[in-house]
């Protein structure tokens, strides 16, 4: 029988200055859909989707997190309605931080207007901020990861739990480097993640009543397609997906996670990362071990690389 598959929407981190080019002069359907998301975001921000993924280097600006984030949004759903035009269909969607407008768009939860106005205002938003937290991974469980906070919560919070042992902190940089010294001292694994923004921490505090004023009035429809949360672990059904809940999906942590584990207990067997470079693969891989079932996790596009076609047309 045919295996039950999941599209994994990721946030930042897999982009790179020529993504989607060869897809975009060769693929239709994934043109189509680019053209699509280029009105939408246009309306909201007044630049071209398609003119900046085709930029040459020196003018590209994935460096700005307004513009990077809106940018993979289209290209994750174009990578979305590709694997359908091939007979790819999910299950489940699931989205990681802003990867989940991606995954409610596609979902059929938020029309293609509603979904730009979340991930262009909130980004924009975002922007606001810059340079006032940062952000660190941390070989740990989410519950020792958050007894290492114990005492700093009003200046660091758990902003996504990725896979079993690994936990990305984030908040405000003085704390935060006193608890990955700490933490380096016992001799756990830790890193700084390159971002600007400690987005899931008490840095974005400020953001609450503007994020609530830019997305009233947002009218989300019936899910077409279970649409698994990485906010409340929940399925969705859809019309609970208005601002309070964009408030909390860019406050509260990332359970991704708890809510890969809880696909794999379903029977989901085929986690298909829609992404122009794989962010969350080796976590999904590591989620599915653990649990002693059977699948795979695969890629849609490699940074540099032309197209992968695993899985597809299979």
């Amino acid at each position: 029988g045919r295996p039950k598959v999941a599209f994994v929407f990721p946030g930042q981190g897999g982009q790179w200055a020529g993504m989607g080019r060869q897809l975009l002069a060769e693929e239709p359907v994934f043109r189509a859909a680019l053209e699509a998301c280029d009105r939408a975001i246009a309306a909201e921000v007044g630049w071209s989707v398609l003119a900046e993924l085709q930029a040459p280097p020196e003018t590209a600006r994935l460096d700005r997190i307004e513009v990077v984030q809106p940018l993979l949004f289209a290209v994750e759903v174009g990578l979305a309605a590709l694997w359908r035009s091939w007979g790819i269909e999910p299950d489940a969607v699931v989205g990681h931080s802003m990867g989940e407008v991606a995954a409610a768009h596609v979902a059929a939860a938020l029309s293609l207007a509603d979904a730009a106005r979340v991930i262009c205002r909130r980004s924009r938003l975002l922007a606001s901020i810059r340079g006032a937290g940062e952000m660190a991974v941390v070989e740990l469980p989410l519950a020792e990861a958050e007894a290492a906070l114990r005492g700093l919560e009003d200046r660091l919070s758990v902003a996504a739990s990725n896979g079993p042992r690994t936990t990305v902190i984030a908040g405000e940089a003085a704390a935060l480097a006193e608890v990955l010294a700490r933490l380096t001292a016992a001799q756990v694994f830790c890193r700084r993640v390159k971002v600007d923004v400690a987005s899931h921490s008490p840095q974005v505090e400020p953001l609450r009543e503007p994020l609530r004023a830019a997305l009233a009035g947002l009218s989300p429809g019936t899910a077409q397609v279970p649409l698994r949360s990485t906010v409340t672990g929940a399925t969705l059904a859809g019309p609970e997906l208005g601002a309070e809940y964009w408030i909390a999906n860019l406050r509260q942590p990332v359970r991704f996670a708890g809510a890969i584990a809880a696909l794999v207990a379903e029977g989901h067997a085929v986690f298909v990362e829609v992404s122009p470079h794989p962010v969350l693969t080796p976590a999904v891989e590591e989620i599915r071990a653990a649990a002693g079932a059977s699948g795979a996790a695969v890629g849609s596009l490699r940074r540099a690389w032309k197209r992968s076609f695993a899985c597809a047309r299979a």
